[in-house]
């Protein structure tokens, strides 16, 4: 029988594994800040985390492997890391310790440069200017995003942001406010501060200009130093290939992402899914897709290939958006009319057929509805799906668990293990698809699966937008 260690053992292990916490948290943001290197623990984003989430996130990945991981060796990995001549990167720590650990290996630095020996050397890029057109609940959580990762070595960089309407230093304190606080997200950890004088925002000590158009075209970015800028169109009103065009009629901008569904002829683009289908150097004008679509594609895709999809459906439960009615009122839409807080609400999704775009081969295969119902944040997907072959509840969680750690499709989706999980979880997740493993449901004939993705349809979706764009030289390892 195994003997429990005693209380200063466990003391003493305890001091060990928060000094190499502290150890980790160091090399995460040197490597960050000075190289634009992302460690990644198994599939979490290691940079910002306290000791307390560290260790919490070390327990998450013993559990998710089903192995012990040796903290001593996790950490002289990223030492190795550090001490290497690598370009921006994704590099998952947890999965090189896991297989290093498998291998025995006695020279670990000979494994860590075994591994990443196609990644060395600069791979020369540029930085990128950002100008954000719109200020809403995307167009903030962006902000955030891009201006919390700041570095030396960052692809992104925000130069500017475009609102309509007068800019008075009364206008830019009200703008930094919401920039500051979200009653969803929380406080923004960083500062925030007003430059009347000259029309911008501090943000974290780095001035972002504050720009008032009544149109893309009227804006000269040139004027405020930016040059090249990949403008991103927050405000869902230029849709089409015409419209997102009038973007690239202003001095200084050069391609324009949407952060909603295009029409006409922009290519809607699930990152992990089609992007490798466009050459990003042709292209000038995008869209990322929706929240919903980028939050089931990976799924279907995976499924598809892995056991086949017969027609099926899909039902989202969807968190209350600024465009439906506090109270009763006239609305475009009859039931969206209808108080958001008090009411669950049906209304479609055009999720269904933006999958089809994305995967021809499921063209025509899902028919789409959504409710929405009285949450301000955080989303939940039902996809009811015939399968071409028979499967197990235990087999189909198995092909998730595979995909969700390695393959082009680690960056989408989060594999839950969850038996507790809520909406409120999921606010703040990263990943655009969080597969729910204790809620699957299989037919007894193993032909037809209930799967239940979660995604947070604001941050996990302005993640994908910063991953996506920023990352396109980056090598996830």
């Amino acid at each position: 029988m195994k003997l429990m260690p005693s209380y200063e053992e466990q003391l003493s292990l305890q001091v060990e594994q928060r000094r190499l916490a502290v150890e980790l948290i160091k090399l995460v943001s040197d490597l960050w800040y000075e190289n634009n290197i992302e460690l990644y623990l198994f599939r979490n984003q290691l940079l910002d985390r306290n000791v307390g989430e560290i260790l919490n996130l070390m327990e998450y990945a013993r559990e998710f492997v089903q192995k012990p991981i040796s903290f001593t060796s996790l950490v002289k990995i990223a030492r190795k890391i550090d001490a290497m001549n690598l370009p921006p990167a994704k590099i998952d720590l947890g999965k090189l310790t896991y297989v290093y650990e498998l291998t025995e290996e006695d020279n670990l630095g000979d494994f860590v440069e075994n591994k990443l020996s196609g990644a060395n050397g600069s791979n020369g890029f540029r930085p990128k200017d950002v100008v954000l057109y719109g200020f809403g609940r995307i167009g903030r959580l962006l902000a955030r995003e891009l201006m919390s990762k700041t570095g030396k070595g960052i692809q992104m960089r925000l130069r500017a942001i475009v609102t309509r309407g007068e800019i008075t230093e009364a206008v830019l304190q009200k703008r930094a406010s919401l920039l500051r606080k979200d009653s969803v997200h929380g406080y923004f950890k960083g500062s925030v501060k007003v430059d009347a004088k000259n029309q911008a925002l501090i943000i974290n000590g780095t001035s972002v200009h504050i720009i008032s158009a009544n149109a893309p075209e009227d804006v000269d970015y040139t004027a405020y130093g930016i040059e090249n800028a990949l403008v991103i169109d927050n405000t869902g009103a230029f849709r089409s290939d015409e419209a997102l065009g009038r973007h690239l009629q202003a001095k200084g901008a050069d391609k324009v992402l949407l952060t909603a569904p295009g029409t006409g002829n922009v290519p809607n683009i699930v990152y992990g899914v089609n992007h490798k289908g466009y050459n990003p150097d042709e292209l000038s004008v995008y869209s990322a897709a929706s929240c919903t679509t980028n939050a089931i594609t990976p799924v279907l895709k995976i499924l598809n290939v892995a056991i086949g999809i017969n027609p099926g459906h899909l039902e989202t439960s969807h968190a209350s958006t600024n465009d439906q009615n506090l109270v009763d009122n006239m609305h475009k839409k009859y039931r969206r009319g209808r108080a958001a807080a008090v009411n669950m609400v049906i209304t479609e999704t055009g999720a269904g057929k933006a999958v089809g775009k994305a995967l021809p081969e499921l063209q025509g295969k899902l028919t789409s509805n959504a409710i929405r119902v009285p949450v301000p944040n955080g989303s939940l997907a039902i996809l009811n799906l015939n399968l071409h072959a028979k499967t197990t509840k235990e087999d189909l969680n198995a092909i998730m668990k595979k995909y969700a750690l390695e393959g082009d499709l680690v960056e989408q989706i989060r594999y839950s293990i969850s038996s507790e999980l809520v909406s409120s979880d999921i606010v703040g997740i990263e990943e655009p698809a969080i597969f729910d493993s204790e809620a699957t449901i299989v037919s007894d004939d193993g032909l037809n699966a209930l799967i239940y993705v979660w995604y947070d349809n604001e941050y996990g979706y302005s993640c994908l937008l910063y991953t996506s764009d920023a990352a396109d030289d980056s090598a996830l390892v």
